[in-house]
């Protein structure tokens, strides 16, 4: 292999160690509890980000890099009520880790590269917009009216233990973006 492709797969190798130790022990898991994870060395860890802070920011912007490419090729094949339902709730119920992530940056005053959160603005801006004009979602729901109801579903996901509840609540949100009958 060569020695850039042992770079890209230890990059790869630590974002995903870091991405599972944040979600099991919260954003003050330890580096060295990350490089043990992903079978390498602490240097290697800062290698590729020389700070934690570096490392949560990575870490959040493959997941927002991950669900503008799910918000790329939702709404083919099922019913668009369905597809918009199903992606609506995996986002808030996969969006409390995202907020975990979100909140210490915000903390630490920083913020998500600016072409991320392009490309996510553009992917789900156009998924809400096939979902409009396919009659699964009111018209006069924005943007930006979908990520607020997002977060709050996230959030609403961060403080129920609860399965049934936090389904029964994502369902309530999704009944509002429906059309009026």
């Amino acid at each position: 292999m060569s020695p850039r492709a042992d770079a890209a797969r230890n990059r790869s190798a630590v974002l995903q160690a870091a991405d599972d130790v944040f979600v099991e022990h919260g954003v003050t898991a330890s580096t060295e509890e990350i490089a043990r994870r992903a079978g390498l060395g602490i240097g290697t860890v800062f290698r590729h980000f020389p700070t934690k802070e570096a490392l949560l920011k990575a870490v959040y912007e493959q997941r927002l890099e991950r669900l503008a490419a799910r918000a790329s090729t939702v709404g083919t094949g099922n019913e668009p009520l369905t597809w918009f339902r199903e992606f609506f709730t995996d986002m808030a119920t996969t969006s409390a880790e995202k907020l975990i992530l979100a909140d210490a940056l915000s903390d630490l005053r920083m913020d998500a590269d600016p072409e991320v959160t392009a490309r996510l603005r553009s992917a789900v801006g156009a998924l809400l917009q096939r979902a409009q004009a396919a009659g699964a979602v009111r018209e006069d729901v924005s943007f930006d009216d979908l990520i607020a109801l997002l977060i709050a579903a996230g959030r609403a996901a961060q403080a129920t233990a609860d399965a049934r509840t936090r389904a029964r609540l994502i369902d309530v949100i999704l009944d509002g973006l429906e059309p009026r009958g």
